[in-house]
């Protein structure tokens, strides 16, 4: 326990990365405050022009969260009241609850048991003829196989939201050779900058982001009021802005995204060498499609031990988490908010059953890798 101590071993360590840009950080902030320009002040405006120009996408559309920016992206497309939309079961509730808040019907599907990815196959098998919408999850930092997804959605005449949350910065390769940032892939993407993010603010925040310029300046109306121009309402909307000392945080982080996920994967690395002989555990696949930028790093234990391997690491002081312990459809919540009725989804049960993160953020030294590692081996030895 002493020498996890000295180490402080951290699942997401904020506070070390803040103290290595504090100077900007505070810097920044501060310009905020003089110029007393707090919402949608210059700050927003350049950081949604340099996000722009990161994720080469026609518009970006800051918002104060995440979960706004589903709900938003929903809200922008023509899908009614009882239309179906298809999410993976295996993901965070938000992507199911704006789903589910707008009256539409979640349909929850299985995933890849290696990937933990929605895929085309899944998709096109849970269509019915009420299905209108697809939204797929880019999974711990990992993108989803989007071109057969993207080829289904236009089969089908489906809306495709991509959930980014937990990928901002990754890159999908499609069959030609050419890339493109996750979440820009779909008719329109989402992100969310809560601080554990690899972009992470210090508060709330999120963004959505479309190559379609009309359903940019729909999404744009939706989060600001349904407002045309002030005090003249076009549409019904929300309130849903990013602050300008969000902005300003952003902004600085965002020239270090690429750094950050760079980071995250000499770490992935570390832990998948040091696991490759170890037959219980499973290290997370990596799709030769996508770029990984390893929001989580995520094993599966397949004997059975997974919550007394948790039991061990705590007892170490080492932190995990369990994402996700319980099925979405099995939360009371969405019991009778889905549109298919579930028994049981089989990867999706095994799942909840065998994963675990170990930590993953950009401050990890091989100090910290080697004691992390040694610990999880020494349960199995």
């Amino acid at each position: 326990m002493s020498e996890t101590k000295q180490l402080n071993i951290q699942m997401v360590d904020l506070k070390t990365q803040y103290e290595k840009l504090q100077p900007e950080i505070d810097a920044a902030v501060l310009e905020v405050l003089r110029s007393c320009a707090y919402i949608n002040g210059p700050k927003v405006r350049d950081f949604q022009a340099h996000m722009e120009r990161y994720l080469d996408v026609k518009r970006v559309i800051p918002c104060a969260n995440g979960t706004d920016a589903l709900q938003i992206a929903l809200m922008a497309t023509d899908m009614q009241p009882g239309d179906e939309v298809i999410v993976p079961a295996f993901t965070y509730v938000s992507t199911a609850e704006v789903i589910a808040l707008l009256g539409f019907r979640p349909v929850m599907v299985d995933v890849d048991p290696d990937t933990f990815n929605v895929t085309a196959d899944i998709i096109e098998a849970a269509m019915t003829p009420k299905t209108k919408g697809v939204v797929p999850v880019n999974l711990f930092g990992q993108s989803c196989d989007m071109e057969p997804i993207m080829a289904v959605a236009e089969k089908h005449g489906l809306w495709v939201i991509e959930d980014n949350a937990q990928a901002i910065g990754a890159d999908y390769t499609f069959a030609d050779g050419h890339s493109q940032k996750t979440g820009t892939i779909g008719h329109i993407g989402c992100t969310s900058f809560y601080p554990s993010k690899n972009l992470g603010a210090y508060g709330d925040g999120g963004a959505i982001y479309t190559n379609d310029e009309e359903l940019g300046e729909r999404l744009h109306k939706i989060a600001n009021h349904g407002q045309t121009k002030r005090y003249y309402h076009g549409m019904v909307g929300v309130n849903s802005r990013l602050d300008s000392v969000q902005a300003a945080i952003l902004d600085i982080k965002l020239a270090k995204l690429d750094e950050y996920a760079a980071a995250r994967r000499k770490a992935a690395d570390y832990y998948d060498e040091a696991f490759a002989e170890v037959a219980a555990l499973k290290t997370p696949a990596r799709d030769p499609k996508s770029s990984h930028v390893f929001h989580q790093y995520t094993l599966q234990v397949l004997d059975g031990s997974r919550d007394r391997l948790q039991e061990h690491l705590n007892t170490a002081g080492i932190p995990s988490m369990i994402y996700y312990p319980v099925p979405l459809y099995k939360q009371e919540a969405y019991k009778t908010a889905m549109a298919n009725e579930i028994t049981e989804l089989p990867v999706t049960e095994e799942l909840c059953q065998r994963v675990i993160s170990l930590p993953m953020h950009t401050e990890l030294n091989e100090a910290m890798l080697e004691h992390i590692t040694q610990t999880v081996k020494s349960f199995f030895a």
